[in-house]
């Protein structure tokens, strides 16, 4: 499914890819994702979108949007908007969907495949507008997750389901030795 002329774009949903990878119980190494993809084909882009909270001290995805950033990516980011739900919880609300369609849907010109790493259903449209335009498109999630973390209709939109399980050898951090305990 991918070519070595193959222009290539990444387009990566941070918070979906994130829970997908959390629900198999890794962790992405993002340095060897686009390593991946690289090989793959011709990365012309790799997107990474995500919200994050504005006014906090410290940000745990901050460290990461910045090391991306620094490191080939094209990072976009919104302020996510909080709020309190009707049984009085704290949500936060930072829907990335239309920035990455809108950018997906510009480099589809110069574009012969993309990969979008959510299983989200909203982008089954987005798929469907892409491979009208002559791009191939793969997505990456999971179904090997309870519950499956990909739309089933967004799998079947696309042209290559990727299950991101099986990228787990190839783009996963090795696992982190426990500190040894002081005696």
């Amino acid at each position: 499914m991918f070519y070595k002329d193959d222009r290539l774009a990444i387009f990566i949903d941070g918070a979906n890819l994130y829970a997908a990878s959390k629900a198999l119980g890794f962790d992405i190494d993002y340095k060897l994702l686009r390593q991946e993809f690289d090989r793959r084909g011709k990365l012309m882009r790799a997107y990474y979108y995500t919200a994050l909270v504005d006014g906090e001290d410290y940000s745990p995805i901050r460290p990461l949007v910045d090391w991306l950033h620094y490191n080939g990516y094209c990072v976009v980011t919104k302020p996510a908007r909080e709020y309190t739900d009707a049984l009085g919880r704290r949500k936060v609300k930072g829907n990335m969907d239309i920035e990455l369609a809108v950018a997906a849907m510009e480099l589809a010109p110069r574009l012969d495949h993309a990969v979008l790493f959510s299983g989200d259903g909203d982008f089954r449209p987005l798929v469907e507008a892409l491979q009208r335009q002559g791009v191939r498109v793969s997505v990456c999630s999971t179904i090997r997750s309870q519950p499956p973390m990909i739309a089933d209709d967004l799998r079947r939109q696309a042209d290559n389901f990727i299950e991101l399980d099986a990228l787990r050898e190839i783009i996963g951090r090795p696992p982190r030795e426990p500190a040894p305990q002081e005696g």
